[in-house]
């Protein structure tokens, strides 16, 4: 997977599937292949963390800005495992994880609580969240979020006369602003009934607990301008650019990618949707030690920072945009100029409700 928000989706819905495969015979070891504790001296003791990460570009970005500069400071190095959450649980359910540190959705990271499947984290050994002054909001007995993306508006340039939709009434508004829609489906992200009650006029602040049946009453109301539904993170810039629809739903990073590639489109952040990314340490894992260490490290402002060089993720630090130029803030999604414009998921609302939002959806769209 190249998206840390498809490692999200991978999970299965409901505990009792999770449940299911944690009972699953003995798993192969997957991913890396190597020895949990190598031989040799250095810092580390020679030991090697191993993370399960999703891969892709963002992987590419996480070796560049973290694990690399992490193995120079510490002699530690790191190894990479690219496993869906299911596995993973059967792993850890089992008492052999094959990694140590798990980079994840914060959302995936409750289910994995209700799986005893994460160690209750020691604060004092992760020095970073004090320094870097994470959020309280993204500090749990088990993770800490480092990083969050972010849903909104994508739009064509070109499309209305000069004019640039300024809200999710303006997307849901197809006389003024004309042309197709896309939005996601649950294989995708979570449902967007946010954005269909922010265009019926709830406040930002009043969205939660979601009215879910005004919410579909309003999709219904642009059902039939949803040209298509997407389900991974390329899939809106191919609609925009083949000019397919004129105004898309997507994660935030996607934009800059487009508009190298010439496409004319912007963003519109207003209603902008948050989910947090975050680390958690596998129970039971062999080298804790080395996971607390590699977490430590990647909580820093500074190495925030550089992830967001990297790639277009927004860090949970706000020391983190201090050390970043304007240009490279101001890119970003979670800069301190845009930051109220948004919301964040919550997490157990969702937790709570998305098996049965999503059956509904699923009636809904084929309806």
């Amino acid at each position: 997977m190249s998206d840390p928000q498809i490692g999200r989706r991978a999970l299965l819905r409901g505990a009792g599937g999770l449940a299911a495969l944690a009972a699953l015979p003995s798993l192969a070891a997957c991913g890396t292949g190597t020895s949990r504790v190598s031989a040799g001296g250095g810092k580390g003791g020679g030991k090697t963390v191993i993370v399960r990460d999703s891969g892709g570009s963002y992987g590419a970005a996480l070796q560049k800005a973290i694990y690399t500069p992490f193995t120079r400071e510490s002699g530690i190095s790191v190894k990479v495992l690219n496993l869906d959450d299911a596995p993973l649980l059967a792993q850890i359910k089992q008492g052999r994880p094959q990694c140590d540190l798990i980079n994840n959705s914060m959302m995936s990271h409750h289910r994995y609580v209700k799986q005893d499947a994460l160690e209750t984290l020691d604060r004092d050994r992760i020095k970073s969240l004090k320094s870097a002054k994470v959020p309280d909001s993204q500090i749990t007995d088990h993770a800490i979020g480092f990083s969050f993306y972010g849903q909104c508006i994508a739009y064509r340039t070109d499309a209305f006369g000069g004019r640039k939709p300024e809200s999710w009434a303006d997307f849901w508004d197809t006389r003024a602003f004309k042309g197709g829609r896309s939005m996601v489906s649950p294989d995708g992200d979570l449902p967007e009934l946010e954005f269909a009650l922010l265009a019926d006029g709830v406040p930002m602040d009043k969205l939660y607990p979601l009215d879910v049946d005004r919410a579909f009453k309003v999709l219904s109301r642009l059902r039939s301008d949803i040209k298509k539904f997407w389900d991974s993170g390329p899939l809106p810039g191919v609609l925009l650019s083949r000019e397919e629809v004129s105004m898309s739903t997507v994660w935030d990073g996607r934009i800059a990618d487009l508009q190298k590639q010439g496409v004319p489109v912007a963003r519109q952040l207003n209603g902008m949707r948050r989910q947090f990314q975050g680390y958690a340490i596998a129970k039971d894992g062999a080298n804790v030690d080395g996971a607390y260490q590699l977490m430590d490290f990647s909580l820093r402002a500074e190495v925030q920072a550089d992830l967001a060089r990297a790639f277009p993720s927004n860090p949970s630090s706000p020391l983190a945009y201090d050390k970043l130029t304007e240009d490279e803030r101001n890119a970003l999604a979670g800069a301190p100029k845009y930051y109220d414009k948004g919301f964040d998921a919550d997490i157990d609302w969702w937790l709570k409700n998305e098996a049965a939002v999503t059956k509904r959806w699923l009636e809904w769209a084929r309806g």
